[in-house]
């Protein structure tokens, strides 16, 4: 059974900028996990993704276009050791995204509340992910989402995208 997830990919060059500073605070996953907006967590699925593939592009055509921008750091913790980048604006967006593509065949249960972010730093001790909140809270950087992506996981090279899907497009755009 295939695990997958679905995200919106942040854009170069801040996906590279944010994945190298993962990498260099030391969290051995960064490599292997494109710098995201999850949309859906890893959740293991029946072999065919066709359905899957269909879902998602009829949830595709229901959304438009939005903008994202991020800016600063927050943390779960002490609930989970995770800092990462803040929304500061495309959160209602990111959460109507993610309410249309959590229906069907990929209605899952979360272990916690939705909340859009970009991981920055995940299990790691409590020095580098104070490090990592002081470092990257003047992180800021604007992008318009016009699509999100279906990952699939491997156990050797990590997340790779599988199938991406386009945003309806705004009114005027």
């Amino acid at each position: 059974m295939p695990t997958i997830g679905v995200a919106v990919a942040i854009p170069e060059p801040w996906a590279t900028e944010l994945q190298d500073y993962r990498t260099a605070v030391g969290d051995t996953t960064a490599t292997m996990i494109p710098t995201h907006i999850t949309l859906v967590p890893p959740t293991e699925v029946d072999g065919d993704l066709s359905s899957i593939q269909a879902h998602l592009a009829e949830a595709a055509a229901t959304v438009p276009a939005f903008e994202v921008h991020l800016r600063g750091t927050g943390t779960f913790r002490p609930v989970s050791p995770v800092v990462f980048v803040t929304l500061v604006e495309g959160i209602s967006q990111c959460e109507q995204l993610a309410d249309a593509v959590r229906r069907g065949p990929l209605e899952v249960d979360l272990d916690f509340p939705y909340h859009p972010h970009v991981t920055v730093a995940h299990h790691l001790d409590d020095v580098l992910l104070d490090r990592a909140f002081d470092e990257l809270a003047r992180f800021e950087c604007e992008f318009t989402v016009t699509d999100f992506h279906l990952y699939v996981h491997d156990d050797e090279h990590g997340w790779q995208t599988s199938h991406d899907f386009a945003l309806r497009a705004a009114l005027g755009g």
